[in-house]
Order: structure tokens, then C-alpha cells, then sequence
């Protein structure tokens, strides 16, 4: 991009937990400037100024304001994205909001025909889309080079296993106890987008609910059966309830306040050959006298550097927002794909029945 250019002026909407780690990536961004950040709670105003920027108690008073920016990133809790992301598209304001982009399918279709009508670009954060190890996997999934494709894909299995302790649903976040706060909003949301852009559309689920620990209406886990448009099937374990290293963010250590443990959490089967990932192993019969159960299996590490995912979210929205990226790496459409999955995924889980996904 050219310096020559103005910077793009991004606002964070929300000073919890996430808006900083957005905010850091503006920082660093040279092409962008973090202009504001809106939050109504008390410690909003001390946060703006270690971030060092403008603070302002609410989206209407930051809109009315000298600081008015081009985009804003919003770091709500999940029940309030649609209504924020509908005030900053009403303004002409690009917007990444987080995910889930919505807490209920009609409010996401309402999202997208508005923010339409109003001219302004949506992407949804589904950052780990931006991750070297997923980028790498996605290249070796449609590489035609035999010795690096897996074939036909047969199957995949994941895990996103975990431990949260009782202050992360602690005020003033108490709202993650209730049903837009659960593990398959905030969590398997992530994976399901992960997986329509590896293996592309989920067509039908099955899940069964993990015992509850914890008491809250917020559902903790599940045993998941999938079904993908191409044919290929897979089976997910989803849980925050749990100690465990087999998550995406200890895998990859993406996140820099949890630790990373390097194990493996998803497994993709083809008819050549399988992949682990993220240790990026590829196993098969290549140069093998036969391709049998009964020969050595070979195993070759197929390497990814490591890449911090929300910098190259944020590289992206810069550039779409400027105009020099026309195709949001994450659109509308896609964002509430997952959350149509993910709405079948709880439906199940309530009815014990597979159930087939509609279309956004």
C-alpha cells in the first residue's frame, strides 16, 4: 500500500476483553490510525487513554464527534452486534464486527440488507481465517501436486477442548452465563467457519450435550456429527469445561494469554494420505511397494510459519476499506453461514435428532 495514501481512521467499539487486542493491531497497522474508543463502563475512559486515544461513551456521541472515523471494529457482547453494526452502517461507517455477527439468524439477514442499502462494507471476524497454519492446510487441501495433496477427502475429526474458570463468567461479563454466551456461539462458531473454508458446506448435523457442570443456561459442550456438501463427513468434541491442550489457540498459540501446548487438533483424511494439524504432518504410502495397511506409513512435516492472524485481519480490513481489496476475506453471507450451522448444531442438542441446515 502507499504511504502517499491517508491513513484509514478505525474506532474500537468496546474496551473489554478482545477490543484491546484489536486495538494493538490498529497500532501497528501503518496504514491505519486508532482514532476512538466507545464504552460506556467505567474503566472505558482509562482504557481509551492507555491506548491513547479519544474516548466516548457511545456510538451516537462518537458519530456526532470531530472523531468520527471511516471503520470501526466491534468488541460487544454477542446480543448487541446487529444493533451497533446497524447505528455505524446508518452513519457510512465500515465495519469488522466479531463474531457471531449476530445471536439469531433473522437479525443476521437484517444485518446484511441493511448494511447493503447503507453502502458500507461488513467483514466478519473470523480471524483465523488470516492464520498461517489454516492458510497452509487450506493450499495442501487444493494442491494438485500428488505429493502434497491428501486426495479425495473422506473425513475429518476435531477438538476444541478447554478450561474456563469461573471469573471468565464473572461480571461485568456475567452475560457469557446466558444462551448467546456459550461455547457454541463463542467458540464452535470459530470452528464451523474454519471448516466451511476447508472442506466447504455443512449440510446436515447431529450433536449430543456434555453433562453440565456449571449450572448456567450457557451450554458448555458437545459431541458433534457432520455432513459436508462434497460427501465427506467428520465428528467434533466441543467443551469449555474441561482441562485440556486440544484447542486451536494452545495449538497454534495465536492467543498470547494461553499457553501454547503444540498438540494437534484436527485430523483430515483423504484417499491418499492424512494431514495433523497444527504440527503439519502429512502421513501416506507414497513410494511404498503398495498403498496397504500392512506397509510403512510415511510421515513428512509440511511446515508453516507462524503469522499473528489479528494483524493480518486488520492488513485486510485497511485494504478494504481503502477499496483495494473488493471480496471480504469473511463476508456477511459467510458469517451467518456459520451461525446457521451452529443454530442447527443447538437444535440438536436440544431434539436429539440430526438435523438438516438451511440456507442463509
Amino acid at each position: 500500500m502507499s504511504s502517499s495514501i491517508p491513513k484509514v481512521t478505525i474506532a474500537i467499539i468496546g474496551g473489554g476483553l478482545i477490543g484491546p487486542r484489536h486495538a494493538q493491531s490498529v497500532i501497528k497497522n501503518p496504514n491505519a490510525t486508532l482514532i476512538a474508543l466507545v464504552d460506556p463502563a467505567p474503566h472505558g475512559a482509562q482504557v481509551a487513554a492507555e491506548l491513547n486515544t479519544n474516548h466516548y461513551a457511545s456510538v451516537e456521541a462518537l458519530v456526532k464527534s470531530p472523531h468520527k472515523p471511516q471503520a470501526a471494529i466491534i468488541c460487544t457482547p454477542n446480543a448487541t452486534h446487529v444493533g451497533i453494526a446497524k447505528e455505524l452502517a446508518t452513519a457510512g461507517i465500515d465495519i469488522l464486527v466479531e463474531k457471531p455477527m449476530s445471536t439469531d439468524i433473522p437479525s443476521g439477514r437484517e444485518l446484511i440488507a441493511h448494511t447493503k442499502a447503507c453502502g458500507v462494507k461488513l467483514l466478519v471476524g473470523h480471524h483465523r481465517r488470516f492464520n498461517s497454519y489454516i492458510s497452509l492446510t487450506k493450499s495442501i487441501l487444493t494442491s494438485p501436486d500428488p505429493h502434497t495433496s491428501l486426495g479425495r477427502i473422506l473425513a475429518i475429526s476435531g477438538l476444541w477442548t478447554t478450561y474456563k474458570p469461573p471469573s471468565y463468567f464473572a461480571p461485568p461479563t456475567e452475560w457469557r452465563q446466558g444462551p448467546t454466551g456459550g461455547v457454541i456461539l463463542t467458540n464452535l462458531i470459530h470452528e464451523i467457519d474454519i471448516l466451511h473454508h476447508l472442506l466447504g458446506p455443512i449440510t446436515r448435523v447431529h450433536a449430543e450435550s456434555t453433562p453440565s457442570t456449571r449450572g448456567f443456561p450457557a451450554d458448555e459442550g458437545a459431541a458433534i456429527i457432520l455432513r459436508f456438501a462434497s460427501g465427506a463427513v467428520g465428528t467434533f468434541v466441543v467443551s469449555d469445561a474441561t482441562p485440556s491442550p486440544f484447542n486451536f489457540e494452545a495449538g497454534t498459540g495465536e492467543n498470547p494469554t494461553i499457553p501454547r501446548a503444540g498438540r494437534d487438533f484436527y485430523r483430515i483424511f483423504g484417499t491418499e494420505a492424512s494431514l495433523s494439524v497444527p504440527d503439519m504432518t502429512r502421513f501416506s504410502y507414497d513410494g511404498a511397494r503398495e498403498k496397504s495397511w500392512t506397509q510403512v506409513l510415511g510421515e513428512r512435516e509440511v511446515g508453516a510459519r507462524d503469522l499473528v492472524p489479528f494483524d493480518a485481519q486488520m492488513e485486510h480490513f485497511v485494504a478494504l476499506v481503502r477499496g483495494e481489496v473488493e471480496v471480504p476475506m469473511c463476508s456477511a453471507e459467510e458469517g451467518l453461514r456459520a451461525l446457521v450451522v451452529c443454530e442447527a448444531v443447538r437444535e440438536a442438542m436440544r431434539t436429539g435428532r440430526a438435523v438438516d441446515v438451511g440456507h442463509v
